[in-house]
């Protein structure tokens, strides 16, 4: 193809247009911030200090005592480049550009694996959903580890589906294991996909067919999700004395969701009250940071076990916060934001669930396309919730979502065979 004939391709325009919203909404929104403000979320500042940290050869620890084991290092590695080329004290605007191109290649993978699982015409509308969706842009706005998740989750089930469709053993262990080593990066990125990889090999069990390819793509995939996490695991033997397979934040974001005045969205401010009481009390001789994650992890079992009720209810009021309609938070409810939302969510998720009934029968390939959806909910009906955390998972809906819009009501000849690659699971 010449370069002339490239650049007229419509996907070419999609990238283009994909790029241009997120980059011009990154800045937009930087520039709503009051003067002197950097970040509009706590957690951006995190990962710029741990960024720089990186870059120049510090201590990865952040905060006063030094957390060893704060955040997963796969966002502030990625942000630490920046710090590298741009030097000191990179501005934001090279964070912003940055998330972008990461958005890009995200709207890039979903083609690729709509393609995979439909025809190009589809690859091509579901490219433009997630170019234009305002949930996919805004995971690339912020300073937030969304923006290098989201393309890693698109990768993980792109190399999946090739994995299960492919005919060959070899070259089905060999995708399987880079699909688990994409599962590993993401990990890295968003600790809370850890559980991704046997989720998945768990659910495919279950459904009772295809045991022995399940057996075969999941077990290569814990190996690649192994080799990538495995120096992690390493290190945090090493600065913890104990194997801590993410961060020693699951006790505080579990109390988070579950504790006497939980509502589902995250408030942080009982923080402070336990660490003054592990500085009092301190449970042993173990470090202040792995202390402090397993007494919040305690208080929240030990409430839940005495309110159990409450935690159910808890559940599906943090089930509603994920997949409400419209923003959870005040001050994004004003009636233009709601109608906003509501006007390009609703549709694109009607879309979705039409495609999961309408393709899954097809195989396992398509279930993987709604099954990030199940897993993540689950998660965040025990911790807490909000729309941010939906977002990830409406990437691979949009695939199906693009489906239903192709090939449903099918036409002659459309939507009454499997994809080539899934014939064997016909």
């Amino acid at each position: 193809m010449s370069f002339a004939k490239f650049a007229r391709s419509p996907l070419v325009w999609v990238l283009i247009v994909a790029l241009a919203m997120r980059l011009g909404m990154g800045l937009w929104w930087q520039a709503q911030l009051p003067p002197g403000a950097r970040f509009a979320f706590p957690d951006s500042e995190s990962y710029w200090s741990l960024a720089g940290a990186m870059a120049r050869g510090e201590p990865y620890a952040f905060g006063t005592p030094p957390a060893m084991v704060f955040r997963t290092p796969g966002y502030p590695l990625i942000l630490a480049g920046l710090f590298i080329t741009a030097g000191r004290e990179p501005p934001v605007s090279a964070a912003i550009a940055l998330n972008a191109v990461l958005g890009v290649l995200a709207v890039l993978g979903v083609y690729a694996l709509a393609v995979r699982l439909f025809d190009r015409r589809t690859g091509l509308v579901a490219a433009t959903i997630v170019a234009l969706y305002p949930g996919a842009i805004g995971t690339s706005v912020f300073i937030l580890s969304e923006a290098a998740f989201c393309p890693l989750l698109i990768a993980q089930l792109l190399a999946t589906t090739l994995a299960w469709q492919s005919a060959g053993t070899k070259a089905t262990i060999a995708l399987a294991v880079a699909a688990g080593c994409c599962a590993g990066a993401a990990s890295l990125v968003r600790p809370s996909w850890l559980l991704f990889v046997p989720f998945a090999l768990a659910v495919g069990l279950l459904s009772g067919r295809h045991l022995k390819r399940h057996l075969l793509c999941g077990v290569c995939s814990l190996v690649g999700l192994a080799i990538v996490m495995a120096p992690w695991w390493m290190r945090n033997y090493r600065v913890t004395g104990h194997f801590v397979p993410t961060t020693l934040q699951v006790g505080a974001s579990l109390y988070d969701g579950l504790n006497p005045r939980a509502t589902g969205a995250s408030e942080m401010s009982f923080v402070p009250g336990f660490v003054a009481l592990e500085e009092q009390e301190p449970e042993g001789g173990e470090s202040f940071e792995y202390r402090l994650d397993r007494r919040l992890r305690s208080a929240s079992l030990e409430w839940v076990e005495t309110h159990p009720g409450r935690a159910l209810q808890l559940a599906l009021v943090k089930f509603v916060r994920m997949w409400n309609v419209w923003p959870n938070e005040a001050e994004f409810r004003s009636w233009p934001m709601r109608m906003a939302v509501a006007a390009t969510y609703v549709p694109l998720l009607l879309l979705a669930l039409i495609g999961a009934f309408r393709f899954t029968p097809r195989g396992w390939s398509y279930a993987l396309c709604w099954l990030p959806a199940v897993y993540l909910t689950l998660l965040h009906m025990i911790f807490v919730s909000s729309l941010r955390y939906r977002e990830p998972a409406m990437l691979p809906l949009a695939i199906l979502g693009a489906g239903a819009l192709m090939f449903y009501p099918p036409h002659k000849g459309q939507g009454s065979a499997p994809a080539a690659g899934d014939l064997r699971e016909a």
